[in-house]
């Protein structure tokens, strides 16, 4: 038998990879790799995009380079393509310094000229991960090699800017579209008007609707989505409803994200029943529950205490064939450390890569969050090395978690070096960042500091102070004693037109009544009324106690009648059952519900997932309570249930 032809197994890689068998493909290149035969770049380009689309996870992206490099050996010439996928694959592991080094090795090594499609790779990855430093370079590289940006580069910018609440500065590159002749599209508008809605501009974002409308751009399904959930996220669930009427009106169909947002906003409003009607809406409409619906559900559940439905969705979601992916994950791991399960948590966490599974910045920022509860700084810190070796790249809400762990427990250093790195790789903080360190300088006593440091970022960076800023320093003056500085600074923040809430006023109050000037507690009590803001507990306990103090009973008791006594919970306490036969029948429960906990811990701990299923249906027909712990125990089974990726055979 005469052997295979170059054409042939060309044609054999090309077929694995459109069957989504990439792995098959790679035996196919090894074997022509050792018969010297050179393969297409165009098969080579179709088998690297294969291997990234179907597993990009950190070890297949390191086998597309040792492939790359193997193809080179016997003589491949690349092409801007190839380049480009390689690139692909290495901005969605996080791995930008081997993304740009690639870059930079086109031109010296290949003699390939980058393009548009080169640079916007890097930038959207750049642009998702918050990197401002490393946006400008590229976009200042790209200039410099002659590239001027195309209608994908400015959407890719100013969806990067919108995520970052940089909306000022994603205006001005809309006005830049214009100024270069691009008109924008809808895709520019949705990330707009979704930067608008993050930022609860409700209003902003209609105005953008209107907008576009204007310029003959229509809606889509995204745009209308987008602002169904901000209305939500604004507690304008009545104009969700119209947002609805209108898709239908205009015969823009309902899709199952637009399901799946109803649904995540009634299961978080705790309206389990109006969830359960949307899926029944959403299967009516064609669309069957998918990944996101279940992770919705599982999570409430999870949220409620209800690990019994928890469960019950996992193994439904596990028998429609439905892949638990990353959320999944999350939510386990979430729930794990919510009950302080931490050992159990690191353990599922340790074995998530192998089982398939892509393990982000969020898993190991939720074990790290556990473990600051624990007061582990040494383990959160341990975590955080290993989520950096692993070069997985902490998003903004890792940094922001990792020091408000630091800053509680004492370790302000630590977390303003945390601050300062993140700084230094381009991250833009927001004002959760900002208020940490604030919030702990005034914690600390440091005031001072705290107003240096507010103080330097508003001028040196796009820090906007917001209302839990002010409530933090005004809290910071007070506790100090300062409470002249602190009205000051109140009055300052009324005379910008910011708005002021009920912790404002009440951290005013509570400070003069600490120093004993009563009778000016009464002008923030008026101004409260003209702002329609209604004291409460908070408000009138401490003029109550200063009057009391002051010897001003009948004051007292007038502030009390205006206000109206405070109605205190009446604790019942648990029913006792006096029936001693029904005590020992539940204490018989009790004992076969630890028995069946027992053996179910046991088979999932060796790994015998089915025989564990076995003994819980046995529980669940005999009606013996579950405790929450075993429900816990078969949820984690289930992940682990999971296969790893198949490896692929290096030495085929």
């Amino acid at each position: 038998m005469p052997p295979p032809t170059k054409i042939f197994l060309d044609t054999c890689i090309f077929s694995y990879c459109r069957a989504g068998w990439p792995h098959l493909g790679v035996q196919i290149f090894n074997k022509m790799k050792r018969n010297r035969m050179l393969p297409n770049v165009l098969t080579f380009n179709t088998l690297l995009t294969s291997l990234v689309k179907t597993s990009p996870y950190s070890h297949s992206v390191s086998f597309c380079k040792e492939l790359f490099s193997d193809a080179l050996k016997i003589g491949l010439l690349p092409t801007v393509v190839t380049c480009n996928i390689l690139i692909n694959g290495y901005c969605l592991v996080g791995k930008f310094k081997d993304a740009i080094a690639l870059l930079e090795k086109m031109e010296v090594y290949f003699k390939l000229k980058p393009d548009n499609a080169t640079y916007n790779t890097i930038l959207t990855a750049l642009c998702k991960k918050g990197r401002f430093q490393d946006i400008r370079n590229i976009l200042s590289d790209m200039k410099s090699k002659g590239l001027c940006p195309n209608k994908t580069t400015y959407n890719i910018l100013v969806d990067g800017y919108c995520a970052m609440g940089l909306l000022k500065d994603t205006a001005s590159i809309v006005e830049l579209m214009f100024q270069n002749h691009m008109l924008p599209d809808v895709w520019t508008y949705n990330m707009q008007i979704s930067g608008m809605c993050n930022q609860r501009k409700i209003d902003e974002a209609f105005r953008l609707k209107a907008e576009m409308e204007e310029l003959k751009i229509f809606p889509d399904v995204v745009t209308y989505n987008t602002l169904i959930n901000g209305c939500f996220e604004a507690k304008k669930s009545f104009e969700t409803l119209k947002l609805v009427d209108e898709m239908r009106e205009k015969g823009v169909r309902l899709n199952q994200v637009t399901h799946n947002i109803m649904i995540k906003w009634y299961c978080k409003e705790g309206r389990m029943k109006e969830a359960s009607e949307e899926i029944v809406r959403m299967e009516g409409a064609g669309f069957s529950p998918d990944c996101v619906t279940y992770n919705t559900l599982i999570s409430s559940f999870c949220k409620a205490g209800n690990m019994a439905e928890a469960f019950r969705m996992m193994n439904q979601m596990a028998g429609r064939g439905l892949k638990m992916d990353t959320v999944t994950l999350n939510t386990a791991l979430h729930n794990l450390c919510l009950e302080r399960k931490l050992d159990d948590a690191y353990e599922l966490l340790s074995s998530a890569s192998r089982r398939g599974y892509t393990v982000d910045a969020v898993s190991y920022g939720t074990l790290i969050v556990g473990y600051f509860k624990e007061e582990n700084v040494e383990k959160a810190m341990n975590i955080w090395d290993e989520m950096k070796e692993k070069e997985i790249t902490p998003n903004l809400s890792t940094y922001n978690s990792l020091m408000g762990g630091l800053c509680k427990l004492g370790k302000t250093d630590l977390a303003i070096t945390k601050f300062n790195e993140l700084l230094e790789i381009g991250m833009v903080p927001d004002e959760t960042t900002y208020n940490t360190i604030i919030h702990n300088y005034c914690w600390e006593g440091n005031v001072e500091k705290a107003f240096q440091f507010h103080n330097n970022m508003v001028q040196k960076s796009h820090f906007k102070p917001d209302i839990y800023t002010c409530n933090i320093l005004l809290n910071g003056l007070c506790k100090e004693g300062r409470v002249d500085k602190a009205i000051k600074l109140f009055e300052l923040w009324v005379s910008q037109d910011k708005n002021l809430d009920i912790v404002s006023y009440n951290t005013i109050i509570a400070g003069l009544c600490k120093e004993g000037r009563i009778e000016e507690t009464f002008t923030f009590l008026a101004k409260m009324e003209e702002k329609d803001i209604v004291p409460d507990t908070y408000t009138y306990s401490p003029i109550l106690n200063a009057l009391n103090d002051a010897g001003k009973t009948k004051e007292a008791e007038e502030l009390l009648q205006k206000f109206g006594t405070r109605e205190t919970d009446q604790s019942t306490l648990p029913p006792v059952d006096a029936d001693p036969e029904k005590s020992e029948t539940m204490q018989s429960y009790d004992m076969n519900s630890r028995r069946y906990s027992e053996r179910i811990d046991k088979l999932c701990a060796r790994g015998r997932y089915k025989d564990a299923m076995l003994v819980f249906n046995e529980q669940t027909e005999k009606g013996i309570p579950i405790d929450k712990s075993t429900y816990q125990t078969l949820m984690i089974g289930l992940l682990k249930r999971r296969k790893g990726i198949t490896k692929t055979d290096h030495s085929a």
